[in-house]
């Protein structure tokens, strides 16, 4: 993956949220890759955190890639996602599969599919209890705060329950 692929998806990010009038800023930060460190860095609480999974479905004819969009305290359960779409199962994609479909390393994938065949699908708790987001933007060390509302009129995500359930 090369680093200027990465940087056009960070400022094709940046363009698009300032085209379309989002209110949102820029955090820079040293490139973490775990959520808890990456929010704590941030000044965010760990369930605002955007975490986005690149996600392979199959079984039953289906075959998509998803990217899949939970708060970053949460885990994802992939079999109800492959439920969802008709699939017997879900996995994650491997970090060719995320690189082709995101231009971006693991970990900096902003919730926004810029890939034709890239549904992007979000769990609705990430928009029910704070009023920001907050995600990598494209680079590991460059993240985005933005108004919840924002996103969901912006990426318009279809609304997927995903996410693990308790027992």
């Amino acid at each position: 993956m090369s680093e200027i692929a990465s940087r056009n998806i960070h400022q094709h990010l940046l363009n698009l949220l300032e085209q379309q009038q989002a209110r949102f800023h820029v955090v820079e930060h040293d490139a973490i890759g775990k959520c808890e460190a990456v929010s704590e860095i941030r000044g965010t609480a760990l369930g605002q955190g955007a975490k986005a999974l690149v996600c392979k479905i199959k079984g039953n004819g289906v075959k998509k890639h998803v990217l899949a969009i939970l708060a970053a305290d949460l885990q994802a359960d992939l079999s109800r996602l492959a439920h969802h779409f008709g699939g017997l199962k879900a996995s994650l994609a491997s970090p060719l599969e995320v690189e082709t479909f995101t231009a971006c390393v693991f970990g900096a994938i902003p919730p926004f599919s810029f890939h034709p065949d890239l549904h992007l699908v979000a769990d609705p708790i990430l928009f029910q209890r704070f009023d920001d987001i907050a995600f990598n933007a494209g680079l590991l060390e460059k993240s985005v705060i933005m108004d919840t509302q924002d996103y969901l009129r912006i990426a318009q995500p279809e609304i997927v329950d995903f996410r693990r359930l308790s027992v």
